[in-house]
């Protein structure tokens, strides 16, 4: 996409060392979900470093500057999917060539890159420099890039039973194919007792 900057967190701490990566995390601001500002600023470089998660910077240019506007963190995870969740032939047909089923449980298990995080920056209104849609398409197209690499033609994410977040992704072709039990601390972090899990298939 015109106009933006894409930075891998693990690169960046490479070549400019965890403070100065720090210091650019500490600007990110956002209120409206917790959970992401509070990963980013205080999980992402450690998850980075252990491998359990890839975290991705988006910088546009801003009154002569280079400023963090949003950013996504993708990470490998296996999701499974109940039979009775899948509305249509051709989406069993789909799922059928990367899932393996389990006839005694009836569902699927699939491997598939997870959409942890996405989140934009209102540090000084720097959300305003890019849309829900921008990112969460910059968020699918890496996921595409990795998987002509490594196969694979599926994307999930988890957010709250919010008609404004559940009907946004449903907008761009995501399906909802289950709930998952909130654990631990999260009961702090969302509301209710569970996330929806929502998938797209990437076509190319």
């Amino acid at each position: 996409m015109k106009g933006y900057a894409q930075a891998n967190l693990s690169i960046m701490l490479n070549e400019l060392g965890e403070d100065k990566v720090k210091a650019i995390l500490s600007d990110f601001i956002c209120p409206l979900n917790k959970d992401v500002e509070g990963f980013l600023r205080n999980k992402a470089i450690e998850f980075a470093k252990q491998g359990l998660s890839a975290t991705h910077l988006i910088f546009a240019n801003y009154g002569g500057s280079t400023v963090l506007i949003g950013y996504f963190t993708l990470a490998t995870k296996i999701a499974t999917i109940s039979r009775r969740c899948i509305r249509s032939n051709s989406m069993r047909k789909r799922i059928n060539k990367f899932a393996q089923y389990d006839q005694s449980l009836k569902r699927y298990s699939l491997p598939m890159p997870l959409i942890a995080q996405l989140g934009k920056n209102f540090n000084n209104e720097y959300d305003k420099l890019i849309t829900g849609e921008e990112l969460i398409q910059f968020a699918c197209d890496k996921v595409k890039q990795i998987q002509l690499d490594s196969g694979g033609r599926y994307v999930y994410l988890e957010c709250e039973d919010k008609p404004q977040l559940t009907d946004f992704y449903d907008k761009h072709g995501f399906v909802n194919f289950g709930k998952r039990s909130l654990e631990g601390d999260e009961f702090e972090l969302f509301q209710g007792r569970y996330l929806v899990q929502m998938l797209k298939y990437l076509s190319r």
